[in-house]
């Protein structure tokens, strides 16, 4: 980079420092302080509602693993805030029984009481959680009793399998905050979050930087670096270079910057499966989109390898994807239809289909992802080989998540979009049964409804897995995703910072417990 370009870059990060100075908060709030035990985590926008209730998106999620604990780890099933979990012999009954002397950030204890106040408030049809079909069956709710300060027992109304990855997916929010808040989502208190993981709210300026600093009553020890803070930087060519002066510690990276910012910075690259499916939604509130023959047009124009190419630069960071759900899922198949290309019959779907030139399509999609860039003007350029002209929307990460969250509109046609859904198949319904927060496709099929109700709650595995894999083979014949690939993560980091493998990668997140990274 020439040295003009530098001396600007870091002029205008020195007036941002003394911005935030000016303002109450110290310079090291904004830069995440240059001191000798902290790090800097680079994150492509502002958090959303830092809840666990309402928590979905990767940047608050990636927050929130930090300032609240879980119940159980997800992804092994291992302890956290609990000690331990009975299930009674008819799988109706599950006892968690919670570590002794657990408090909040605020030196308030957590107890079952929390937990209760907790499931009861995502259940709460008023208090309009997105997980609430995760806690009711059959159209009745889990009931949570405390029994005592560190047991909660979870009757369930029948039998439902599913139920035990809900428990382990939960981390639970403070009564004594949010007790008597009618709208929890919406309450000023998610703004000062007090939580139980291992680092505690200190000060947030959007747009620049979310800080941290240790708690030392986290549940599994003293965290070993004494301050987190995240910088906000939406230009990922900012990010990087960034991370390559030492003003980011750690950050996700884009497969195709992989070797050059291993050549600019001194990072260590951590590379794992994030169990990720990057896709595309046909939003069937837009007209056109209605017709299946025009989705499935769509998708016959398309392939699978070339738009890996075109986002990655290469195979090794991603596997052509099949269904919708990820090959870790419990009743995965491949075994459906993937609209292998083929432009001839593309051509006469859509001459079935009923569009028209007139038909103003459109694709949304991330302004600050390279990857996303090139997988739109990809689609763009193949459309045309079937005489279907698109428009390309990149849109800024919030505004983003406002249009697509709103289930009634018809501003985006197709959308690029991703999802970590877990190892049960459960929580895949909230993206596509009728009227779902995420059901970015707008997709509604009464039969598809009924076969999600019955596979939460269905004992055996061998139907439950024939119900699986119908789902996926009917969502696959409706067209009304078209799934590119199964996605690996890549992590960027200091190579000053030791306990990676205690820390331990996991999608979304980054890492599981920042509690355990240290500098050497």
């Amino acid at each position: 980079m020439k040295k003009s370009i530098l001396f600007i870059f870091t002029l205008a990060l020195m007036l941002v420092l003394a911005a935030c100075g000016g303002s109450g908060s110290s310079s090291d709030d904004a830069s995440g302080s240059k001191d000798n035990n902290s790090i800097i985590i680079g994150v492509p926008g502002d958090p959303e509602v830092v809840n666990p209730l309402y928590s979905s998106d990767r940047v608050t999620l990636t927050i929130q693993q930090a300032l609240y604990a879980p119940l159980f780890w997800e992804y092994d099933g291992k302890p956290a805030l609990a000690d331990k979990l009975d299930v009674s012999a008819d799988n109706l009954t599950y006892t968690v029984t919670l570590k002794d002397g657990l408090k909040w950030h605020d030196g308030k204890p957590l107890t079952a009481d929390d937990v209760v106040f907790s499931v009861n408030s995502i259940i709460d049809e008023r208090q309009n959680s997105p997980f609430r079909g995760s806690w009711v069956f059959g159209d009745k709710p889990v009931k949570a009793v405390a029994e005592n300060a560190t047991t909660v027992k979870f009757t369930l109304p029948q039998v439902a399998p599913a139920f035990e990855n809900t428990l382990k997916t939960f981390f639970p929010i403070p009564k004594h905050i949010f007790e008597g808040v009618a709208d929890i989502g919406k309450s000023d208190k998610n703004n000062e979050p007090v939580g139980s993981g291992p680092y505690k709210f200190v000060n947030y300026k959007s747009g620049e930087y979310y800080s941290l600093e240790k708690f030392d009553d986290y549940f599994d020890g003293k965290p070993k670096l004494d301050k987190v803070t995240y910088r906000i930087t939406k230009d990922q060519n900012a990010a990087n270079l960034a991370l390559q002066n030492g003003e980011i510690n750690l950050k996700s990276i884009q497969p195709a910057e992989r070797n050059k910012v291993e050549k600019a910075s001194d990072v260590n690259i951590i590379t794992y499966p994030e169990n990720r499916l990057s896709y595309i939604a046909f939003n069937q509130n837009v007209t056109a989109l209605k017709s299946k023959d025009l989705r499935q047009a769509i998708s016959l124009t398309l392939d699978r390898k070339d738009l890996i190419d075109a986002a990655y630069g290469s195979q090794e960071y991603a596997k052509p994807a099949s269904s919708l759900l990820t090959e870790n899922t419990k009743f995965f198949t491949d075994k459906v239809e993937t609209y292998n290309q083929d432009i001839t019959k593309a051509k006469e779907l859509l001459a079935k289909s009923g569009y028209k030139s007139s038909d103003k399509l459109n694709i949304i999609y991330l302004n600050n992802s390279k990857a996303q860039e090139s997988i739109a003007l990809y689609i763009q350029e193949q459309l045309k080989s079937i005489g279907v002209s698109l428009e390309l929307k990149p849109t800024d990460p919030t505004a983003m998540n406002n249009i697509t969250l709103d289930r009634k509109s018809d501003a985006y046609s197709l959308m690029l979009g991703g999802y970590i859904m877990g190892n049960d198949p459960d929580p895949y319904k909230t993206l596509y049964m009728t009227g779902e927060p995420y059901n970015y496709s707008n997709y509604s099929n009464p039969a598809v409804d009924k076969l999600w109700n019955e596979g939460a709650v269905t004992a055996d595995d061998t139907k439950r897995q024939a119900i699986y894999e119908q789902i996926q083979t009917t969502i696959a014949d409706d067209a009304a995703i078209y799934p590119i690939s199964y996605d690996n993560a890549v992590l960027a980091i200091d190579k000053k910072y030791q306990g990676t493998k205690e820390a331990t990668p996991q999608p979304v997140t980054m890492f599981r417990d920042l509690s355990k990274l240290y500098i050497k």
